[in-house]
């Protein structure tokens, strides 16, 4: 039987209510709440199957790991943390599970959407300060119906497709951008500047790599009206974070509603936690309890069929 250990699965069961035990049907499984680098070498001795969530390894690291690891798993979509060339030369594949989470992403995705279009979150926030301002006067808030809005999606992939499909029953006119053209009912595919300039509402699906990284800079949120909101449920380092800083200071765009941020955790002193046109969640569009069972039966999954000589989700071929 193969050996599994997965160094940091508090960051996956953080709540204690993931359960585990399909994963021992194949594999004996060692857990680490968390691991720390300088850790991670003595842990992943004498085991075949290193599992991570959001863990960095880098190619330092891996170039380390002792001969008995065949393959990583990272417990979640984005590989970005792990140097896939590195293990490569290792010959240790590295596999991810995609598709676990579409449900809650896009769910979030919609949210955004509606919590934007009625100022929702504003409007609380007066609340709490004792701003009585919308009750009474007239509503001092933007509030608008989505139904006929145009919404901007970057990366067409799982994630993207359901946004695109709730988005259009809702009424939205839907654009988007993607390495390729697929079969889409209803959508216009488009340039990115174009994307930019005609939407309402843009929201950023794709992966992150060296091409996507900053894919959003001052220069791209010139592009965008400035009755426009951005959408972050990607990885945080697709927006350059100070362009967007100021574009938002500056009023170039109405708004942004962010579920990740570069570094993570940012700064608590971070700009973006005081402006009143910003949305700010802890990187929550995938920690739906539904959604972190789904990636351990699909995990055990990628597992099980590595062991047989059948590999999937196989992400540095």
């Amino acid at each position: 039987m193969k050996n599994t250990v997965f160094l940091n699965s508090k960051k996956l069961n953080f709540d204690n209510n993931i359960n585990f035990s399909n994963l021992n049907n194949f594999t004996k499984v060692t857990q680490y709440d968390s691991s720390i680098e300088s850790e991670i070498l003595g842990k992943v001795k004498g085991q075949n199957i290193v599992v991570t969530k959001e863990l960095p390894l880098s190619g330092e690291l891996i170039a380390k790991f002792p001969s008995s690891v065949e393959l990583i798993c990272e417990a979640g979509t984005g590989y970005n943390n792990i140097d896939i060339k590195a293990a490569r030369e290792k010959n240790i594949t590295v596999c991810n599970v995609p598709g676990y989470s579409t449900d809650a992403v896009a769910q979030l995705v919609v949210a955004f959407i509606l919590n934007l279009s009625s100022s929702l979150s504003k409007q609380q926030v007066m609340i709490k300060q004792n701003n009585f301002d919308n009750f009474s006067k007239d509503l001092q808030v933007p509030h608008f119906e989505i139904s006929g809005k145009t919404l901007g999606v970057i990366g067409a992939g799982a994630i993207g497709q359901r946004v695109i499909k709730t988005a259009l029953s809702l009424g939205m006119k839907v654009l988007v951008h993607n390495r390729s053209v697929k079969a889409i009912d209803n959508v216009e595919f488009v340039s990115l500047e174009e994307l930019l300039k005609k939407s309402d509402f843009v929201t950023l699906h794709c992966a992150l790599t060296k091409d996507t990284k900053y894919l959003i800079d001052t220069n791209k949120l010139k592009l965008m009206k400035a009755s426009a909101f951005i959408i972050n449920t990607a990885r945080g380092a697709m927006i350059k974070e100070s362009d967007l800083i100021e574009a938002l200071r500056n009023k170039k765009i109405a708004g942004a509603a962010l579920d990740v941020q570069y570094p993570e955790p940012p700064a608590f002193d971070n700009p973006l936690f005081s402006m009143d046109n910003v949305i700010l969640t802890p990187h929550i569009g995938c920690k739906c309890i539904e959604s972190r069972q789904r990636l351990l039966e699909l995990l055990g999954g990628n597992i099980e069929a590595y062991i047989n000589g059948k590999a999937i989700n196989v992400v540095n071929l």
